[in-house]
């Protein structure tokens, strides 16, 4: 029994989150899965979901951390177009950002190079980054990607997706925490009626 609650624990603590990004001009869609964000080490899969009526290729990856962190090493890839940038500049859709890690395959993140070289519809890639990602949660990880996106249509189009709807989850309370919150409520009404009854007494 006990073997099977930390085999359960293990797997839930494991369980990684999926966020979707939407282009900001088109309708082009990525997905980030992060698997690990823990012992200095980012692990992020991005599939690019731009497979219906809007297609274009992902070409660069920026990450736009909230305070500061790294020195980064991108560790593995399973593209090996992509490389880690630092400090990296985009204004592409009008975004006006500076990424602390930007992973590229053309000159810079606004695009250049093949696209052919990026991810392509349908498929995805994996990254693990190494750094100082301490008190970072998945969802201010998420939050801070945007993915570049190019030959959108298959022509000169291009789009910039971000996650725009990355808020946290509201807590669905436990049955425990459910029975706490009623039996602290019942004794808070029966101090407020003795009080009552005290004072009509007087």
């Amino acid at each position: 029994m006990g073997a099977m609650l930390m085999l359960s624990l293990a797997s839930t603590s494991a369980q990684a989150d999926t966020f979707t990004l939407n282009g900001i001009n088109t309708g082009v869609t990525g997905t980030v899965n992060i698997t690990q964000l823990s012992n200095n080490l980012l692990t992020v899969t991005i599939k690019n979901t731009s497979t219906g009526i809007v297609q274009g290729k992902i070409t660069s990856i920026g990450f736009d951390l909230p305070g500061s962190a790294g020195p980064f090493t991108l560790v593995s890839s399973t593209n090996p177009n992509y490389r880690l940038v630092t400090d990296v500049a985009g204004n592409a859709s009008g975004i006006n950002r500076t990424f602390e890690i930007a992973m590229l395959t053309g000159p810079n993140f606004n695009g250049g190079g093949n696209p052919n070289r990026g991810i392509i519809e349908g498929a995805s890639a994996t990254f693990t980054i190494s750094g100082n990602f301490t008190g970072f949660s998945q969802q201010q990880i998420a939050s801070g990607m945007f993915l570049r996106f190019q030959d959108v249509n298959a022509g000169a189009g291009s789009d910039v997706a971000r996650c725009a709807g990355c808020a946290p989850p509201p807590e669905v309370p436990e049955p425990a925490t459910m029975v706490l919150l009623g039996t602290g409520l019942a004794g808070l009404a029966g101090a407020v009626r003795k009080r009552r009854n005290a004072a009509k007494m007087e």
